[in-house]
């Protein structure tokens, strides 16, 4: 599917999909999977990063991989451990029914069964293409990115006990990023590159129209009003498009038709998720509302 997947096809299959994409992301996820490049997507937090990587697994039709990097994470994670759990009760087994070879029993301890796969030798044994998402790369240390590059350059993974074992497929990669830190440019020159800014005002109106169907076309449209306002304040954590959708969702299921000053102020903690922000937001919420066109409703 892959090899012969037109741009215009790709775009046909991500609107299937309810994914507002923009001729940039197109572009770039078509280029990333003509040239077999791993993906990198920078931008702030909740703007829809991650979501590239799950759209990618239903419009390809196969399972999504996630490694979730975190401050410390260490190879082992990405890669694999061994089930000790089950080797000892291998081997108890194995006393049970009285066999004492310890040189076999030593290498059947180390076999392949024995091995719990982490994301990442997980996806590169995969009998299909897969989908690999290595969500916040920037919250890893150097370290780890180092390791992380010279797997995805080499595509095998080396197992002490076992040998080195080689990718029966080679996954799609999409690697997000927060800019917590700079990445290196080692990593960089690896990937296909894509920011993703906050949506402008009629890209995020298709958004929650796609996702939320059935939402009153006015509500909708006050609703981004109000968080391009919000994203104009200098606010410790700007909301994201993942705020904007929990907020409409909130109001849909409250079956609102109106922003009004009350039920915004009661459900602010959907939208900002700092006290700071809120209490800013709380004394100028009036402004905010007038901002969407609902200054009546105050």
């Amino acid at each position: 599917m892959l090899d012969d997947l037109s741009l215009h096809e790709l775009e046909n299959l991500l609107t299937d999909a309810s994914y507002i994409s923009e001729p940039p992301i197109s572009m770039a996820l078509y280029l990333s999977l003509k040239l077999n490049k791993p993906l990198l997507v920078e931008g702030p937090a909740g703007v829809g990063k991650t979501e590239i990587a799950k759209v990618l697994s239903r419009v390809l039709e196969t399972d999504l991989v996630r490694l979730q990097c975190y401050d410390g994470i260490e190879a082992s994670q990405a890669l694999y451990e061994w089930n000790y759990q089950y080797q000892l009760m291998y081997l108890k087994m194995q006393e049970i029914k009285g066999i004492k070879d310890s040189d076999n029993l030593e290498t059947e301890l180390y076999d392949q069964r024995f091995l719990l796969r982490r994301p990442i030798l997980s996806s590169i044994l995969a009998e299909k293409t897969v989908v690999l998402l290595i969500d916040e790369i920037d919250r890893a240390d150097e370290a780890f990115e180092s390791f992380l590059l010279e797997v995805l350059s080499d595509w095998q993974v080396s197992v002490p006990e076992i040998g080195t074992l080689i990718a029966k497929t080679r996954p799609v990669v999409v690697l997000t990023s927060n800019a917590a830190r700079e990445l290196s440019e080692a990593l960089r020159r690896r990937c296909m590159f894509l920011y993703i800014d906050y949506p402008s005002f009629a890209k995020e109106v298709a958004i929650v129209t796609a996702k939320i169907p059935g939402l009153h076309k006015r509500l909708v449209q006050q609703i981004c009003k109000f968080m391009e306002a919000l994203r104009e304040k200098r606010l410790r954590k700007l909301p994201g498009v993942a705020e904007t959708l929990d907020w409409a969702r909130a109001l849909a299921a409250l079956h609102i038709e109106d922003l009004d000053r009350e039920m915004v102020a009661s459900t602010l903690g959907l939208v900002l998720k700092d006290w700071k922000d809120q209490r800013e937001i709380q004394l100028s919420l009036s402004q905010l509302l007038e901002k969407t066109g609902v200054q009546s409703k105050i």
